[in-house]
Order: C-alpha cells, then structure tokens, then sequence
C-alpha cells in the first residue's frame, strides 16, 4: 500500500513544507531533480508536486492521499478533506483592501454599484452574502492591487501577512475575509483504507513540530545539590534522574526546556552546582 502526499512546486510555502517533510524523515531520494512524482527514503511514500492552488482539489478527489496547502485555497475550492494538523508556518489573511484616498472605511462604506477584483471569487461572494451585499467580482491570476487604479474594480480581495505590499500600493484594509496558515490534509476515503500509514506520517510531523524551539539540557548534580537544582529547572514532563558511577554521590540530570529558556537556565543551574551541562537541539518529540 502507497501514499502520495502533494506538496507546492513553487512558491512561498514550497521550501517549508519539503523541509518540514525532510525532518520527519521523508526526504527525497533525489532532491536536486525533482519530477511531478518524486520517491522519498520510504518506499511506500512519494512526493507529489503541484500548484498550491490544485492540491485541495487533488486531495479531495484522491489524485493525492495527503497534501500541504493553506485553509484559503482549501476554502476556495470548497475541498471536503480532513485537515490533520496545522503546520505553525505561512500565516496570511485574506483582506477587503479599496484605495486610501476613498471614502471606503468599512464594509458598510461599500454598495452593490460596485466591483470588486480577486483571486478568491468563492470565499469574497460567501463573504458578501453573509454582509447582504451583491457586488460585480472579477476574477483575476495575479497583479489584484492593480485594479482600483486602472479603473478595474473598486476594491479588491486579496492576501496579505504584514500589509505592507497593500500600503506600497496606497490600499487600506477595511475588512479581514478570512485568517489562513498551512495545513497538512488528507483525502477521506485514503484516511479509512491507509489509515494506519497516514497516521505514521502525521504522527512524524507533529514531532518535528513539537520540538521546534525545544532543547534537550543535560548535567550532572551532586546530591547535596540535587534539591536546589530542582527549585531552577522547568520541564515539559518533569526530570529524568539517574545514578552516576563516581567517588562522589553525583546523578545525572535530562529534561526538555524551551530554547528562549537556555540563556538564564544554564547559569542558575551552574550556581545551584550542577556541572558538565550540556544543551542539545532535539528533532522530534513523540
């Protein structure tokens, strides 16, 4: 039994989501020649590559087991698949943006006179409906900040993560549609057959997730100052302690601590008298 995962060809989310791949273990067998089905390390898993845009659908009818995509394109093409877990990268909102010198400054501002351009015809008319509106919307491929300015459209639908290429384009944001990331998928019917390999996958990433900004610190502590040691350290699960073969009584001390927590941690723990402390990155946390 086979499982395809598709995942983006190009574009901003395309390099994140091999690497996140990799790091679960699933790298390609030959990174530097990709093809539209490409092997990984595991002879049961291939790579898919296609356009962002297509995967929902491709996982929807089950051209694709899996997929990596965002929950705008997943919306936009109204794909009935099950989102496994959101993979913490590529955050965007789909926007209302018209003109700064308008006099558009909410969605109450705008009329049914006029016309809005997008990428996301499906996901600006369900938001125009629920608002009892029935604006003309043209459809468009790209270059959507544009349009108000040649006389296009009014306003337009379009992503943004900072705002800042809405403003070089002197638009205003006067509504969020819809907040978006990635999201690893997968089609329903591949999830009841291959259940037990989807879930090996999913379960693989989400480690991967888990340990990011996480590290492994390890010391060894006297047992005199085994109490002190415990006052300065957090961990996720507790510490893990064991016997040390030595003259002096002395244990060894492990526990998994946020990176933002290294920088102080290792020097309270130096002055509670642990020494030969040592700070490992971790890859997965299962």
């Amino acid at each position: 039994m086979k499982i395809k995962i598709a995942v983006p060809s190009k574009g901003r989310i395309s390099e994140p989501s091999i690497n996140i791949l990799e790091k679960a273990g699933l790298g390609l067998i030959d990174k530097n020649n990709r093809k539209l089905i490409s092997k990984t390390f595991y002879d049961n898993i291939e790579i898919m590559f296609a356009r962002a845009s297509d995967i929902p659908e491709f996982v929807n009818d089950g051209v694709a087991d899996m997929g990596i995509t965002g929950v705008d394109l997943i919306n936009e093409n109204e794909a009935d698949v099950t989102e496994l877990l959101d993979l913490r990268f590529g955050q965007t909102k789909l926007v209302f943006a018209a003109p700064e010198e308008s006099d558009i400054n909410s969605i109450d501002d705008i009329t049914d006179e006029m016309k809005v351009a997008t990428e996301f015809p499906v996901l600006t008319r369900k938001y125009l409906e629920e608002h009892g509106l029935n604006l003309k919307i043209v459809k468009l491929s790209g270059s959507t900040e544009a349009a108000p300015f040649i006389g296009l459209a009014d306003l337009i639908t379009d992503l943004t993560s900072t705002g800042t290429t809405l403003k070089m384009n002197h638009l205003k944001i006067i509504d969020t549609i819809l907040e978006s990331s990635i999201k690893l998928i997968a089609n329903n019917e591949s999830l009841k057959e291959k259940r037990e390999l989807i879930e090996a996958v999913s379960t693989s990433i989400k480690g991967v997730l888990d340990a990011e900004r996480k590290k492994l610190i390890m010391m060894n502590v006297k047992d005199s100052d085994l109490d002190k040691v415990k006052l300065v350290m957090p961990s996720m699960g507790g510490l893990t302690i064991s016997e040390v073969l030595s003259d002096e009584k002395t244990v060894a001390v492990q526990a998994v601590i946020d990176e933002k927590q290294v920088f102080e941690l290792v020097n309270d723990l130096r002055n509670a008298g642990a020494k030969d402390i040592l700070v490992v990155p971790i890859e997965r946390i299962i």
